[in-house]
Formats: structure tokens, C-alpha cells, sequence
């Protein structure tokens, strides 16, 4: 709890699971909690009521100190002075006196208290905690749209993640399309497989699974659309694609259905151009997996109206999700600038420095995940799309890596077993220039502090606080650094 759970943005725990880890010593029903925990307390204090707690396996104590410390190097690189500093604390409590213990602690504090580390954690958890939960720019809650039925295009693996979220938090009918049946079968069968899945870890009981089951149905015909309230593309990220898509979806649904796309960087505005009601289509950009990510980017389109943009917060906070409102820009924000970010230690390994040199080059950081597996996360087909579309609207700060292409024609992994696949690295043709770790770390903070300023400016977002929000929750961006724009400030890169 005191290491792992800062590193997956402080989840927060539920009552039974803090009972369950011997966190809590009794566990009370809340209709009179507040009585009968001081009851509980007074009677411990009378000596009433013993509490009676496992025996501590001290033998244990070392070992999962050491792959604590392991987690910390793998993920953070010493990046974060305040969790090497607790393992430190733990490890001289396993034979420390109390009076010494809560000695060492207060020196702790005093050293951390006043540290740019803290100050970025509580900047961060107040962006999670409170704006996340007050969208700028939102309409009122008024204006939405009662949501009876959604429509799904798309039977793939994005869709039927969407398909199953819907499900769970609307509890409202989901139907999903596709070109052919065996491919909606195969997306109905999909969503229906994760559902059981959550019923065998019993993080659902079986008779809202049954529910569940009930709400997901499929068919090759988008006239399964004609009632719903709420239609949602996830198909190939093609713009002609799309329009066609939404083309013959407005031909079968009311003139007061909502449109939503989950396009990751086309615009809403060229998707609508040919609608005959183009304001009721809006961004709906989820992340990936979509069950576990909290962002949700919200894009308003150039003809969306105030009623599109009230449903579609008002459907995001009904699946838990983080809402942003963005504007109709290249790729929005997460994507924009992990795009920017990856383009720059690309084109360090293109100019000739070692993909190990570039992939280790921002540990100082202490990144939840390295350039490379980040890229491979991401899938290289995807990176060198998205990268295209920016290239399109920005080339002069987007050039197109002919290595990327050569990665995303190969299709194969670019790390196996955390290592660089010999094999694909060999497919790259790269300069004789290399860079050093701090060059390179130099030029990706360099150029996403001209990339924010730049989104700013255009006004792609309210204020920098719901750049730093999308970073935070889209792309892990730690809370030991606070927001990328607090932290690119205090380091020099952002005036």
C-alpha cells in the first residue's frame, strides 16, 4: 500500500479491502457507523474489547523489501526521493523501537514537507479530485439527453470494450453492427466472454451478469439503430470510412439521436461536414483498455450544439470517466504530444543514437513506462497513423520516420521479453549523429513545452490545468512531477 498503490495514482480503497489487509481492526455497517465505532473505540480504551492482530512474519520482512526496491528501480529509476525514503523507514521498523521509529519518520517529513515532490502531488491530486470532476467548458447538465439505447459500430475489440462499459454503467440496451454476421458474433461473444470473466473473479454477481447478457445484442443491420438515443463509431480510423459510416447511420436514426465518434486524431468537424444534422455529432475519444483507463476527451466539433455536448458529459460521467472538454484540433491532446514526444526520440534513433541510449534517456523522469514499450503499447501501425495525420496539419514539428513505417510494415514486436528485438532493430537505417541520454531528454522536454505552448494558444483546451489532467489520467503521467506544465515550467523548458 505504501509503495504500489502511489504508483497506480493512489486508488483509492474500499472498507472491506482495508479490513481485509489488517488495515483496519473492525469492519461496521455505515447506517450507524459513527455510533457503533465509538461504542467500539470506548470499549477499548475500557479494556472491554481486545484487539487481537496476526503475528508479524518478520522472516518475510527482507524479502519483500528487496522486490519492493526492485519495483521502485524497474519503474521509477530512482526518480522519486520520497518512496526510496519509506522502504527506508520500513526496513528499520522491522527491529526499530517505536520512540526511534516515529523519530526517523518526523526527520523524514521535515525533509520532504517542504520538497518540489510534494508540492506536484498535491497539485495533482487536486486536478483528479476536484477538476476532473468540474469539466470547464461543459454546458449545463440541463440541456442532456435522457440515453434509452446505444448504438455501437463496430464489432472489434475497442467496440466491445465500449459495448461492455455502456452496459455495466447505463444498464441500457447495446446493440453493435458490423459488415458481416461472423463479425458481429464474434464482437457479441467477445463482450459476453468478459462479463463471465467478471463473474468468475466474483467482481459481479450472476444475476446482474444475466442482466448484462440481456442488454447485448448484434446485427448486420444499422436499422437496429432506428430507436437509439446515442449512436458511437469505433471502426478503422479512415475519414471516408467514417463519413460513410455516419452517412447511412443518419439515415435510419431521429433527428435527435447523438453521434459519437472514437476517432483518435481525425477531425469531428470534416466527419460532419456532409451530415444533414452535423451538430449533433461530438468526440467521444475513450483510452485504452477501456474499462481501466479514467480519461475520456470530449471534442466539440465545429457545428456541435450545446445539447450534443451536455449529453455527451453527462453519458461520461455516468460511465466514470475523467471528461475534458477539447477542442477540434490534430489528435487533440493525449495523442498530440505523446506523438510530439515519440517523434523526438525517434528521430534521435534515426540520426544514429542507440535505442537503448534513447529508451532510457528520460528515467530521470521517472515515466511510468519507457519510450519503447510505450511505442509498442501503442502499436507502431497506430504511432506512424496518427504521426500521418499530425504531419498533414503540422509538418514542420511532425516529420514522418521512414523507420517507424519500416516497424509498422513488419509487424512484429519491437521488444520481447523487455529486450529490442535484434531482428526488427536490424530493419532500421539510421545516421551517423548520435545523441547522448541528456540530449535526448532535452530535446523531447524542448519540444513538448513548444507543443503545449502552441495547443494553448489555439486554444485546443480551457487552461493548462486540463492539459496536465489529460496527461495524468491518459497517459500516467506521475504525480511526483505534478502536471507536465507545472514541471516543464520549473525546469526552465516552459516560460
Amino acid at each position: 500500500m505504501i509503495i504500489q498503490n502511489p504508483l497506480m495514482q493512489n486508488k483509492m480503497l474500499k472498507p472491506a479491502q482495508a479490513a481485509e489487509m489488517g488495515i483496519a481492526d473492525i469492519l461496521l455497517e455505515p447506517a450507524d457507523f459513527l455510533e457503533r465505532s465509538l461504542e467500539w473505540a470506548a470499549g477499548v480504551v475500557r479494556g472491554e474489547v481486545t484487539v487481537t492482530r496476526p503475528e508479524i512474519d518478520r522472516d518475510m520482512w527482507d524479502g519483500v523489501l528487496f522486490f519492493a526496491r526492485k519495483t521502485l528501480d524497474d519503474r521509477l529509476h530512482g526518480a522519486v526521493p520520497s518512496a526510496y525514503r519509506a522502504l527506508d523507514l520500513l526496513a528499520l521498523a522491522k527491529d526499530a523501537s517505536f520512540a526511534d521509529g516515529t523519530a526517523a519518520e518526523d526527520e523524514a517529513l521535515a525533509d520532504l514537507a517542504l520538497s518540489d515532490e510534494l508540492r506536484s502531488g498535491l497539485y495533482a491530486f487536486d486536478l483528479v479530485q476536484r477538476r476532473a470532476k468540474r469539466p470547464a467548458g461543459a454546458p449545463s447538465p440541463a440541456l442532456a439527453r435522457d440515453i434509452t439505447k446505444v448504438g455501437l459500430v463496430g464489432a472489434g475489440l475497442m467496440a466491445g470494450q465500449i459495448a461492455l462499459l455502456f452496459a455495466r454503467r447505463l444498464e441500457v440496451p447495446v446493440v453493435l453492427t458490423d459488415l458481416d454476421q461472423t463479425r458481429v458474433d464474434k464482437g457479441v461473444a467477445y463482450v459476453q466472454g468478459e462479463i463471465d470473466k467478471l463473474v468468475s473473479k466474483g467482481r459481479l454477481a450472476e444475476g446482474k451478469a444475466a442482466k448484462l447478457r440481456g442488454l447485448i445484442s448484434g446485427s448486420v443491420d444499422k436499422g437496429a439503430f432506428a430507436d437509439a438515443d446515442l449512436v458511437v463509431e469505433a471502426v478503422f480510423e479512415d475519414l471516408a470510412v467514417k463519413k460513410q459510416v455516419w452517412a447511412e447511420v443518419e439515415k435510419v436514426v431521429s433527428p435527435e439521436a447523438v453521434l459519437a465518434t472514437n476517432t483518435s486524431s481525425l477531425s469531428i468537424s470534416a466527419q460532419a461536414a456532409d451530415l444533414e444534422h452535423p451538430e449533433r455529432l461530438v468526440g467521444f475519444h475513450f483510452f485504452n483498455p477501456v474499462a481501466v483507463m479514467p480519461l475520456l476527451e470530449i471534442i466539440r466539433g465545429e457545428h456541435t450544439d450545446d445539447a450534443t455536448l451536455a449529453t455527451a458529459f453527462a453519458v461520461g460521467k455516468a460511465l466514470k470517466k475523467s471528461c475534458v472538454l477539447v477542442k477540434d484540433a490534430p489528435a487533440f491532446v493525449v495523442n498530440r504530444l505523446l506523438t510530439r514526444f515519440l517523434g523526438e526520440i525517434f528521430a534521435a534513433v534515426d540520426e544514429g543514437t542507440p535505442l537503448d541510449v534513447a529508451n532510457e534517456a528520460l528515467d530521470p523522469l521517472g515515466l511510468p513506462m519507457r519510450p519503447l514499450p510505450l511505442l509498442q503499447l501503442v502499436g507502431p501501425a497506430v504511432a506512424y497513423h496518427v504521426g500521418g495525420v499530425l504531419h498533414g496539419a503540422f509538418p514542420d514539428r511532425f516529420p514522418v520516420s521512414e523507420n517507424l513505417r519500416r516497424l509498422a510494415e513488419a509487424g512484429k514486436p519491437l521488444l520481447v521479453d523487455n529486450e529490442v528485438d535484434q531482428e526488427v532493430a536490424a530493419l532500421l537505417e539510421v545516421g551517423d549523429k548520435p545523441s547522448t541520454a541528456e540530449q535526448v531528454r532535452q530535446r523531447a522536454l524542448d519540444a513538448l513545452a513548444v507543443e503545449i505552448r502552441l495547443m494553448l494558444d489555439e486554444g485546443v483546451v480551457a487552461e493548462a490545468a486540463d492539459i496536465d489532467l489529460c496527461l495524468i489520467l491518459g497517459a500516467g503521467w506521475p504525480f511526483h512531477l505534478g502536471g507536465i506544465t507545472p514541471y516543464l515550467k520549473r525546469t526552465g523548458y516552459l516560460s
